[in-house]
């Protein structure tokens, strides 16, 4: 009647857990940290509460080419330093939204 329910009356399967993709963006690279003004790590496309359009300094600084590992190692005792755009800002913490799309949260 409208559900995705077996017609046998069975419970539905669970389905895996879907992973959101990464989307292509013009300007920054898929590995990208874009970092906010209020000090979060984002990664180009990784999350859609943005848009890259949105990426502009003095509001965002970035990372164009982290170093290996360095999204994973952000947080309060290791920020990351932006290299470009408003290079005056650091992320000690990075997006749950990235953090889901890119299957590390």
């Amino acid at each position: 009647m409208g559900c995705s329910c077996p017609s046998d009356g069975s419970a539905p399967k669970a389905r895996p857990a879907e992973r959101r993709s990464i989307q292509a963006w013009r300007t920054f690279p898929g590995n990208a940290i874009l970092i906010k003004q209020n000090g979060k790590a984002h990664i180009a496309g990784a999350c859609d509460h943005m848009t890259e359009d949105e990426v502009l300094a003095p509001r965002w600084g970035w990372i164009i080419d982290p170093a290996p590992g360095q999204w994973g190692r952000i947080n309060a005792t290791a920020p990351a330093m932006a290299t470009g755009g408003n290079t005056s800002l650091s992320a000690a913490s990075r997006c749950l939204d990235c953090m889901d799309g890119l299957g590390d949260a």
